[in-house]
């Protein structure tokens, strides 16, 4: 299909505001790459000046080598996907999608035949005689899809596409528009703020923050091996929980020293560690890498504050020093609010940043990786 280069992008709304500050950015041939980040964090920006729908303040968009910045939106050959569908209610199902073959003056057997083969891949080809007005909100994001999809475009461009649907739908069109990525191989930039959707969906997720990236990385890259706290915190339902720690080193030891627990750590697999003898870390393990043990084997204990079912499994929340943190136990574990639980560490998942840049701290068995 095609392959999209952005180089220095940025967006500059003026009085000093900034959508986008800078970006450098590659997307491959039959790529899924989707943009996530908070509100305000420059994703949607960014693909509006894709799309050509905003000005670029500076940088150069390539669509598979041609400079498109200055290109009009309908001459850029991409299809993009809006929040809102943007079907028009006036026409029927088959007049939406065939709207924009009817305008390349194609061949009418040859639009009905588009029509029916994109419709019928969304899962709405019986509803080509309808309305807007008489399809759910669901129907009606399939009929933006099947419109995006019939005028076969370089890219496509999905403007977090699934955030008016309701929770179940939601897991529903997600994977179906996996699917539909899956065979028609199409080159897509996905925005979201849902990181569910993009876990499940990226080939590479691209997350962002104040007008930049943050990391780039498949979704194990990205939840495994975050780059920072920001990304640790963001990334992960519960998010990774913070332990403030002073990294102590001697007699061939390392230690980690919190108020409420010391954690001796083999000095040959962390042995990074040892120039931060007497600072101050931050370890980061996420909710399902803090493991409820026998107190008698636990490294620290705590009192279960909330528990919240979840079904296949339970989140047990406790205060430490103040803070929140929970963590993942099976559903088959009884637990009991106020009870005692004894806590131990996944210690081949564990994180560590520097606590003044908030940066991960690499390890030798992660760069080999």
């Amino acid at each position: 299909m095609a392959t999209l280069q952005l180089l220095d992008i940025a967006k500059h709304f003026g009085k000093g505001v900034w959508g986008v500050k800078k970006l450098d950015l590659e997307v491959e041939d039959k790529e899924f790459l989707v943009l996530l980040g908070p509100s305000g964090c420059g994703k949607t920006t960014a693909m509006r000046m894709i799309a050509g729908l905003e000005d670029v303040t500076r940088g150069t968009i390539l669509l598979s080598g041609r400079d498109i910045t200055d290109v009009a939106p309908r001459n850029r050959n991409v299809s993009m996907v809006f929040q809102n569908y943007a079907v028009w209610p006036h026409m029927t199902v088959y007049d939406n999608i065939a709207f924009s073959l009817k305008l390349k003056k194609m061949p009418g057997a040859e639009i009905k035949q588009r029509v029916q083969e994109t419709a019928d891949m969304v899962k709405i080809g019986g509803l080509l005689g309808r309305h807007p007005g008489q399809l759910s909100g669901g129907q009606q994001q399939r009929v933006a899809v099947a419109r995006a999809l019939a005028v076969k475009p370089e890219l496509f461009l999905f403007d977090e596409p699934l955030s008016n649907l309701d929770a179940k739908l939601r897991v529903i069109m997600r994977t179906e528009m996996k699917d539909i990525h899956q065979k028609t191989e199409a080159t897509s930039i996905f925005v979201t703020h849902d990181q569910s959707e993009a876990m499940s969906m990226a080939d590479r997720v691209v997350i962002m923050k104040d007008g930049g990236i943050i990391q780039i990385g498949t979704p194990d890259d990205v939840y495994s091996r975050s780059t920072d706290m920001f990304v640790a915190g963001f990334i992960g339902t519960p998010p990774t929980n913070f332990f403030n720690v002073v990294c102590s080193y001697n007699d061939q030891k390392i230690e980690l020293k919190h108020s409420d627990f010391v954690l001796p750590l083999d000095s040959a697999n962390f042995a990074e560690l040892k120039e931060y003898n007497g600072k101050n870390l931050v370890l980061g393990v996420r909710a399902e890498d803090i493991k409820v043990v026998p107190e008698s084997k636990a490294v620290f204990k705590e009192k279960i504050l909330v528990i919240e079912p979840q079904g296949s499994h339970q989140i047990v929340a406790f205060n430490l020093e103040g803070a929140m943190y929970k963590i993942s136990v099976p559903a088959e574990i009884e637990m009991r609010v106020g009870g005692d639980i004894g806590l131990d560490f996944n210690m081949d998942r564990l994180s560590f940043f520097n606590k003044e840049t908030e940066n991960r701290i690499l390890l030798k068995s992660e760069v080999s990786n």
